[in-house]
């Protein structure tokens, strides 16, 4: 299979582009900085096809998909794995502003172009980032806010296929905490390495699952937190903001 990786030049996407290519795939990786891309490129062992842009520009992202699709050839699987937050406890808007660009309208822009290149193909397979923090709100409002709105886009194209001829699957994934820049904080429990939650996103991926949580018990948690009554909810996020 040929598998299109938004976001590979660190933490979970550039651990999935060695697994996918240690699996036999060939990889299409994107970041923004090309030297990144780079020595990634060099120790994958199938074959590897970048291209440099920021996902915050639509532009640059419409034009990047389509150059590396044709590149490739047919493309079997696009994983939108860029992603940004930030634990300010100033809670500045320009945060808020770089979050949605990346989070919400980048994502938007891969996802949708990823869903008409699809159709068009007659069969793909579109795997989008999100996070248990998508559950519910949170201190930092943008990030959990943009994390729902993945997980709730990605519904609606898994509603989208039931109207439409042909195979196109969508997945979820949820990561709880994983050991990236973007984990932040002193008191984080359940932390995956990078590694593991890439190979347990891979066989979801290949089986096709609808959502997946990343590590597994992360599942039970989510259940949990939606199950808070807000007034409780509110003072446990709350505090563990105040540790930021």
């Amino acid at each position: 299979m040929k598998v299109v990786i938004v976001g590979a030049t660190s933490g979970i996407g550039r651990a999935l582009a060695s697994v996918f290519s240690e699996n036999g795939h060939e990889v299409g990786i994107t970041g923004r900085r090309r030297e990144l891309l780079d020595s990634l490129k060099a120790e994958l062992p199938t074959r590897c096809y970048t291209a440099q842009f920021d996902l915050s520009s639509v532009e640059d992202s419409i034009v990047a998909f389509n150059t590396l699709a044709a590149e490739m050839g047919a493309i079997d699987i696009v994983i939108i794995n860029s992603g940004v937050g930030t634990t300010n406890i100033e809670f500045p808007l320009q945060d808020d502003l770089d979050t949605i660009s990346v989070n919400v309208t980048g994502f938007t822009t891969i996802a949708n172009m990823a869903y008409h290149y699809f159709c068009q193909l007659g069969k793909g397979h579109i795997v989008g980032m999100s996070s248990v923090a998508a559950v519910r709100g949170g201190p930092f409002a943008s990030y959990n806010a943009s994390k729902a709105f993945v997980s709730s886009y990605l519904e609606g194209l898994a509603c989208r296929r039931e109207s439409r001829q042909g195979d196109i699957f969508i997945t979820d994934i949820r990561p709880g905490f994983v050991d990236t820049a973007m984990a932040k904080g002193d008191d984080l429990f359940w932390v995956a390495s990078p590694t593991k939650a890439a190979h347990q996103i891979y066989l979801g991926i290949v089986r096709k699952q609808r959502i997946v949580y990343i590590t597994r018990r992360w599942r039970w948690l989510a259940y949990l937190i939606k199950a808070l009554p807000f007034s409780l909810y509110r003072f446990l996020v709350g505090r563990g903001a105040e540790k930021q």
